[in-house]
């Protein structure tokens, strides 16, 4: 087997663990009425990603090659899961907050750190081979987004959204990514230790223009997970009422919100060209703005005749995501100084998937709470006014709509003008 295809599988495992479980999660977690705090499951992401990469990436660089540090961290990550699944198929509806976040944050501390040094050892290994990884990595990186796909697809047509074995599928991929690393991929890579609050780094801050971007990547990192942890129970309450009880949308969920990843794979080719005709400004701004659409439009859709709404979301997720997490990445690499270009990503990375999801997780939280669960709080299943329900998931999305277009007001009016590329 080649370099390429190796490090294809790679991929295909490593975002296939996490494809098990992150977009239907929500809907498992409110069927065994723990509606009100799935938020705190993807907190548990953010606050993991502030301190763990950080700390394995130390120990990979002093103590223990990456590519087994890689397989002991996703051999602990699997049985963590494991645990929780089992967990969740002997409790039933009566699994309780306590332990399942306490299983389910154990997998996050093995698992986040695996993305970073999944990309360490591909990068070695790419080197070892003569290969260059700037034009090598990002078309052996898309099957990454290609094995989110296919797993979000399993979950779905086995019927596994609404069961805690969705965390049994994520274990038995982990083991069998483990035990792949382990015998096919042969490297001494070790990743650079990031110091994103390294004295040198922090000076970046210091510059109106980083200070800005910096901000705006903190407030749009609390919108990342809000349609993860919330789109498939959003669809999957339309399955109380007659209407749309029967609709593709509310039976295959997964497979609608996949469509964002599939947008995803596509979009990515747009960035180059985007930032080479309007400039970083631009499409930040038309970053800001998708992501306002994309909420507004869960605001207006449903799985009945409204699904195109729906469908518009989930393709201009691509945009969304693209054009910022990408566009924004190299933008830090172009302004940051050669000697902490790697330090400025990990501080880019803190204040998006860190810091921004962590809070943005816990207000969005209130926000359903509020508007959603409150309809459902202490009243037998047959009595709840679903309607009234819907409603107030149609007010949240909006709520979110409205933040992402502040964002972008914000941004457009503070931002310097640039016509430089990135």
């Amino acid at each position: 087997m080649n370099t390429k295809a190796r490090l294809i599988g790679l991929y295909l495992l490593q975002f296939g663990i996490w494809g098990s479980y992150l977009t239907s999660q929500g809907r498992y977690l409110s069927q065994c009425g723990l509606g009100d705090r799935i938020g705190y499951f993807y907190a548990a992401q953010g606050f993991v990603s502030l301190f763990m990469p950080a700390l394995i990436g130390y120990a990979a660089d002093r103590l223990i090659s990456a590519q087994k540090l890689l397989v002991f961290c996703h051999i602990c990550s699997a049985m963590a899961m494991l645990s929780l699944g089992l967990y969740g198929q002997t409790a039933g509806t009566s699994a309780t907050f306590a332990p399942m976040i306490t299983l389910y944050f154990t997998a996050m501390v093995f698992y986040f750190p695996t993305i970073s040094l999944s990309n360490a050892v591909s990068y070695g290994t790419l080197e070892q081979e003569g290969k260059d990884p700037a034009k090598d990595f990002p078309a052996i990186r898309m099957w990454g987004t290609a094995g989110f796909i296919l797993a979000m697809w399993a979950v779905d047509l086995i019927g596994w959204q609404s069961s805690s074995l969705q965390y049994v599928m994520a274990a038995g991929l982990g083991l069998a990514q483990a035990v792949y690393v382990g015998c096919l991929i042969r490297t001494p890579a070790r990743p650079s230790h990031v110091q994103p609050f390294s004295r040198q780094t922090l000076q970046l801050l210091r510059r109106k223009e980083m200070a800005i971007f910096f901000a705006l990547s903190l407030l749009l990192g609390m919108a990342l997970q809000i349609s993860n942890g919330f789109a498939n129970p959003f669809i999957a309450d339309f399955g109380h009422i007659d209407a749309y009880r029967d609709t593709f949308g509310v039976q295959h969920a997964n497979i609608l919100i996949s469509l964002s990843q599939i947008s995803e794979l596509f979009c990515i080719l747009l960035v180059p060209f985007f930032l080479k005709r309007f400039g970083i400004k631009a499409v930040l701004l038309i970053a800001l703005i998708a992501w306002t659409l994309r909420f507004a439009f869960f605001a207006t859709g449903n799985p009945g005749p409204g699904c195109w709404w729906l469908v518009m979301s989930m393709v201009i997720y691509g945009i969304a995501f693209n054009f910022f997490n990408i566009a924004g990445s190299l933008f830090v690499n172009q302004e940051a100084d050669h000697s902490i270009r790697a330090s400025a990503q990990g501080l880019f990375m803190l204040f998006t998937n860190g810091l921004g999801a962590t809070i943005g997780s816990f207000a969005a939280q209130k926000v359903v709470n509020h508007y959603v669960n409150a309809h459902k709080a202490g009243i037998d299943a047959g009595a709840i006014d679903w309607p009234r329900v819907m409603h107030g998931w149609q007010v949240s999305w909006t709520v979110f709509a409205v933040y992402m277009l502040a964002v972008a007001m914000a941004f457009a009016i503070f931002f310097p003008r640039r016509h430089a590329t990135a």
